[in-house]
């Protein structure tokens, strides 16, 4: 790994230090913080039985909405922190390029690539409703981990440019929605830029908030977007992304994480849980506690029966419900649970969330659904990845582009200074 910029160094010291202690209220039998390094909770962390009880200790420290705000704001400072973004970096000019539209049945694709720092490149593609007139609702799109690309034809399936996350994104536009979906760092077209490898840095976590913050201010400054209307929802790493971005940025109204949120099990991914955003010295959240700072904000929980999301309907849902009910607005938050469906984002999960953004954003529904009201995504164009990508060899990435994510680190940090 490249050596980290002084920031992520001080990062690194200030953790070492938190570690030594632990949370008082936290209930007892969990791994101890480790004497030196970061406190990490990398991925099958807990056992389920210790996540249900942290959920249940937290509702016993944080028995009302006063003290809960109070955490909750902590708890942001806390993450903001710790993923090496205190204070934010200076927002600099995103330099969009969107280019190659092509018009399908009810929507259009065009490929994009902005900078969210000098330099540094997000690569994805815009979907848009045609005939839409007045404000839109914008929709951000994440996807999960997928298996390395080993041939050229591997990319057809893999990270924004898979059919299912095409599919989504292409209803949510046919239902009158501006949807941008984006490669993970190093994940899809990102892969020429930085190489597969580098996807595993610890700091992609700090990438991957910055970069979904930054592609909402992308989407927001497009002609007709609805700032009151923004939603944001991935699955898997992709849902991790979700209610990160969600818990830090108040801009997002709606969220929908699919297969991620769980008490105990915290991603186990370096992008998800290679810096300490769930524990410190005077902080601990699992990520069903992060979902929880979405409130009161409207948010779906998509779960299912074969991986850590399995107890979600009566362990994580329940507290979400708790919390939510401290502002009045328990009926914000909802649970689709599909107990004999696996980890995806398939067609039932499409479904839900369809149905769910229909009601909070105010979509069409009717676009996406047959006579007998069942969801209908037949009518969806399946591109494939070459005619997604941005760069080509006719179109290069600029040559001042960053390659690594020691440089990333280093251009975030120089945005940080006064």
């Amino acid at each position: 790994m490249p050596p980290r910029p002084a920031r992520f160094a001080l990062l690194a010291l200030t953790a070492v230090s938190l570690a030594r202690a632990d949370v008082p209220w936290l209930p007892s039998g969990l791994p101890p913080a480790p004497a030196t390094g970061p406190a990490l909770c990398p991925g099958a962390f807990l056992q389920p039985a210790q996540g249900a009880a942290i959920l249940d200790a937290a509702l016993a420290q944080f028995p009302n909405r006063a003290s809960w705000d109070a955490y909750a704001t902590h708890l942001r400072t806390r993450i903001q922190e710790a993923a090496g973004l205190a204070p934010w970096p200076k927002r600099t000019p995103l330099n969009a390029v969107v280019r190659d539209r092509r018009t399908h049945d009810g929507y259009t694709v065009e490929n994009v690539a902005f900078e969210s720092a000098p330099g540094v490149f997000v690569t994805g593609n815009l979907y848009r409703p045609t005939g839409a007139t007045g404000k839109l609702p914008v929709i951000l799109s994440t996807h999960g981990h997928a298996r390395p690309v080993a041939t050229p034809e591997d990319y057809d399936t893999h990270a924004r440019f898979a059919p299912y996350v095409q599919t989504r994104c292409a209803n949510l536009a046919r239902m009158g929605a501006i949807v941008f979906s984006i490669d993970m760092f190093a994940y899809g077209e990102g892969i020429q830029i930085y190489g597969q490898d580098a996807h595993r840095d610890a700091r992609a976590i700090t990438i991957h908030v910055w970069n979904g913050m930054r592609a909402l201010d992308f989407l927001l400054g497009l002609d007709g977007a609805d700032a009151t209307r923004v939603a944001v929802s991935g699955e898997s790493g992709g849902g991790t992304q979700t209610f990160l971005i969600t818990a830090l940025d108040p801009r997002v109204t709606v969220s929908a994480p699919v297969v991620m949120v769980s008490a105990h099990f915290f991603g186990g991914c370096p992008c998800e849980s290679g810096v300490p955003v769930h524990r410190g010295a005077d902080y601990f959240a699992n990520n069903a506690m992060i979902a929880a700072l979405t409130a009161p904000r409207p948010q779906l929980l998509v779960s299912d029966g074969k991986d850590w999301t399995a107890n979600t309907p009566r362990v994580e849902f329940p507290f979400l419900q708790k919390i939510y009910g401290y502002y009045g607005a328990a009926d914000n938050v909802a649970n689709v649970h599909l107990p004999d469906e696996g980890h995806d984002y398939g067609p039932s999960k499409r479904a839900a969330v369809y149905r769910f953004f229909a009601t909070q954003l105010r979509l069409n529904l009717a676009a996406v659904t047959d006579a007998t009201g069942q969801i209908d995504e037949s009518r969806i164009t399946l591109d494939r990845a070459a005619a997604l990508r941005v760069f080509t060899a006719d179109f290069p990435a600029p040559p001042y582009a960053l390659h690594d994510a020691g440089a990333i680190g280093r251009a975030f940090a120089a945005l940080q200074k006064p």
